[in-house]
């Protein structure tokens, strides 16, 4: 048998080969006090390191003030605030995520931006049901990133609900 005939064999048991696109996620993998959570990729504009916050007399505690983004003033939203955790004065490794929403644009401040990675959507899994009641609305689902769960966020639920005043 000729190499040309083993060829031509090996090509007809591999059989046709299927070129699969599989839709990825972008996210932006941030920590909170040692938890990891990400939004969508194309929610977050820029990060940002440390800058100037500006305070607002009359504000919320989740409100830390605003920010000028060459030129543009930005709320900057404290997370931590928002999802329960206590406050910390350790800011050295802390970033502001510029998110854009429907209907809101804001900073968000977070304690430290892990990474920004591409991962097939189908890692994406279900949010198990021990999600404590005040994230349950908030996490779309879990991807497993650097040997941790990340919660995914929705970015416009929090927009909203703290617009409503929910958050």
């Amino acid at each position: 048998m000729s190499l040309d005939d083993v060829l031509a064999r090996r090509r007809g048991e591999a059989g046709t080969i299927v070129d699969v696109d599989e839709p990825h996620l972008k996210l932006v993998v941030f920590s909170l006090d040692g938890d990891w959570y990400a939004f969508h990729g194309e929610r977050i504009r820029e990060v940002l390191a440390d800058c100037p916050v500006f305070f607002l007399p009359g504000c919320p505690p989740s409100l830390e003030g605003v920010i000028n983004v060459r030129g543009e003033i930005e709320s900057v939203l404290l997370l931590r605030s928002i999802l329960g955790y206590p406050e910390t004065a350790d800011t050295a490794n802390s970033r502001i995520l510029i998110g854009q929403g429907k209907a809101m644009r804001s900073g968000i401040r977070v304690d430290r931006v892990e990474d920004v990675v591409d991962l097939p959507a189908s890692r994406l899994e279900a949010p198990p049901h021990t999600i404590p009641d005040h994230l349950a609305a908030l996490v779309l689902g879990l991807v497993s990133f650097g040997g941790r769960y990340v919660s995914v966020l929705d970015l416009e639920r929090l927009f909203d609900d703290y617009r409503a005043g929910l958050r």
